[in-house]
């Protein structure tokens, strides 16, 4: 009788540890599957960004015969976003993409008619709505991985996370020349 109530009671211990790995091990694959999701929004945007570009280089060329290099480096990190693998990379060509934008657009005040016309102001308009849209995805998804992260690390989900190979995801960081003060200069008229 004694050996039939150590049975029971390893056995319901034993089920309330498969239980809580069980809990936690699919809480961790809803928190992984959230990163994806946020990181394939973010994905979507910045496909329409790059789709975009062609057009506003387009209407840019016509007018900013002296600014070739700017041009130039603005297709050279689109090329580069198209190329890169991996989250890591692919951060990182985005955030040259953004800072070569950021270039163009401040190049674009030299040229009061490129300014001007129609189709560059859509164009443009168009640009920076998807990128307050980009820096509110990339908000999303720093938020599950910061989310994600902590859960791995805490213990006793530590406990789950390791053996079944849950490991750190990085978060979106902005290239440190983006936290600069953009220097502005007044011509007189």
């Amino acid at each position: 009788m004694a050996a039939l109530i150590v049975l029971a009671v390893i056995g319901f211990v034993l089920a309330l540890v498969a239980l809580y790995v069980i809990t936690v091990y699919n809480g961790l694959v809803q928190l992984k599957n959230n990163i994806e999701r946020n990181w394939s929004n973010i994905d979507v945007l910045l496909k329409q960004r790059f789709d975009e570009l062609p057009k506003l280089i387009k209407v840019c060329e016509g007018y900013m015969q002296h600014e070739q290099r700017t041009l130039e480096a603005v297709i050279k990190a689109r090329s580069l976003v198209g190329q890169a693998r991996g989250d890591e990379e692919k951060m990182r060509a985005q955030n040259a993409l953004t800072e070569t934008l950021r270039s163009l657009f401040m190049v674009v005040e030299r040229y009061p008619d490129l300014k001007a016309d129609q189709a560059f102001r859509q164009l443009g308009a168009r640009i920076s709505e998807l990128e307050d849209q980009i820096a509110d995805r990339r908000e999303f998804l720093n938020d599950s991985v910061n989310l994600y992260n902590i859960r791995i690390e805490q213990f006793p989900d530590l406990l789950v996370a390791r053996p079944f190979n849950f490991t750190a995801r990085p978060l979106w960081q902005i290239d440190p020349a983006h936290r600069e003060d953009v220097a502005v200069a007044f011509r007189p008229a």
